[in-house]
């Protein structure tokens, strides 16, 4: 039986969504994005429009938007909605058996995944990052390439841990905090806000 897609988006994050989906086994996919052009993506058909997802509510969804703020409007929207929006986990990514992963959150290749995390809704866990033992992430957060969580960290809602950034064991990071590629963070970060350096410290708004 064929599987069917709906994939929010037609940019870069969509393209990797789009490659776990196919490992995942779905064959019937289409995307709905207000800004494409075309009429063809990654081999499958640009249906429409956001505003036409009410025609395809049967289906599956997956929001592929990296912008968090998008992200969570479009998916609270959609499951307000009651529609089904899946979780997408790369099959080369390392999960650990007792993790819990939040509904519209994808997990891409090479992704490591360790004991006792739960992950929220509609994060993205990306290419390569590791997040280890007991940790808690946020709601619409993003792991970005190659950043390194190390044991029992919680971060909150809507962060972003920049690529290659490395956040030692035993801290918490408040909700809305932008950590930067590179990043080392050695303590608590408990104000919102940007945060880059070696140690991470919060950049000054003039």
């Amino acid at each position: 039986m064929s599987k069917k897609l709906i994939i929010i988006g037609c940019g870069g994050h969509a393209k990797a969504v789009t490659d776990i989906a196919i490992k995942c086994g779905y064959d019937n996919i289409g995307y709905l994005d207000d800004a494409s052009s075309v009429d063809n993506f990654m081999g499958f058909p640009v249906l429409g429009k956001i505003n036409d997802a009410s025609k395809y509510s049967s289906e599956d969804f997956v929001v592929a938007i990296g912008d968090a703020k998008i992200r969570q409007k479009l998916h609270i929207e959609f499951s307000q909605k009651g529609f089904n929006i899946v979780t997408l986990i790369h099959p080369s990514a390392v999960v650990a058996s007792d993790v819990t992963i939040g509904d519209g959150t994808v997990v891409m290749a090479g992704a490591v995944v360790n004991p006792s995390t739960k992950i929220g809704k509609g994060c993205i866990i990306n290419t390569c990052s590791s997040v280890d033992h007991d940790c808690v992430i946020g709601d619409f957060s993003h792991i970005s390439v190659g950043a390194h969580i190390a044991g029992t960290v919680k971060i909150g809602n809507n962060a972003w841990i920049g690529i290659g950034a490395t956040v030692s064991n035993n801290i918490d990071i408040v909700a809305d905090c932008l950590i930067g590629a590179g990043a080392v963070v050695v303590k608590s970060l408990l104000e919102s806000g940007t945060y880059i350096g070696i140690p991470a410290k919060k950049i000054k708004q003039s």
